[in-house]
């Protein structure tokens, strides 16, 4: 399944703005620059798919270890009605991403520099990760943070399969439940399947 998305404008201000501070600060690799929007961007849009399958109206996200901004900050510039939190322990990382969202005048998106485990007296309405670790450990870190009848949505490729029966223990003792598995490919010529594996708090 492809994605279609009316990209505005604000996208190439964002990738010459994003190429400043990747400059500075290597958020993602050199090799990977001119990927940006394929790899990125655009792989972080694909919570779209989602969205639309689930009629999913705006609400509160939270991005777990946010690292340059993906998927917080394209989902932020598209989906301006969605409040967007992204959290991330590296210091430098928050710091362009700021910066990023001060150029680009996000005011949808909160930036928090801790540890998830240290996000306490938060409830969210979905709970996103792209990129971050293994599904039953991001699993235990982002459960408590769902409200009830909320959803984790995992960003994942090649190892799915083996991730969700590694993470079945980390499922049942967080009362977590695999509804969906929703792929797609990014708009590469060699062929990149992923994944957005949807999981509901019960």
């Amino acid at each position: 399944m492809n994605v279609n998305l009316n990209i505005s404008s604000d996208f190439k201000e964002y990738i010459k703005i994003f190429l400043e501070e990747n400059s500075k600060h290597n958020l993602i690799s050199k090799n990977d620059e001119k990927f940006l929007y394929e790899k990125h961007i655009y792989d972080s849009l694909c919570l779209k798919l989602f969205f639309d399958k689930y009629s999913v109206k705006p609400c509160n996200i939270l991005d777990i270890g946010c690292g340059g901004g993906f998927p917080c900050v394209p989902l932020a510039m598209e989906f301006s009605d969605f409040k967007i939190t992204g959290i991330d322990s590296i210091r430098k990382k928050i710091a362009s991403v700021s910066e990023i969202k001060d150029k680009l005048r996000l005011s949808n998106l909160e930036l928090i520099c801790d540890r998830v485990e240290n996000l306490k007296n938060r409830k969210f309405d979905i709970v996103i990760s792209r990129a971050v670790g293994d599904l039953s450990k991001i699993l235990d870190y982002g459960s408590p943070l769902l409200k009830k009848d909320g959803y984790f949505i995992a960003y994942k490729s090649r190892k799915t399969e083996e991730e969700i029966i590694t993470a079945q223990k980390a499922l049942d003792k967080n009362g977590l439940e695999i509804v969906d598995i929703i792929k797609y490919t990014l708009p590469l010529e060699e062929v990149y399947e992923r994944n957005l594996v949807c999981i509901k708090k019960l």
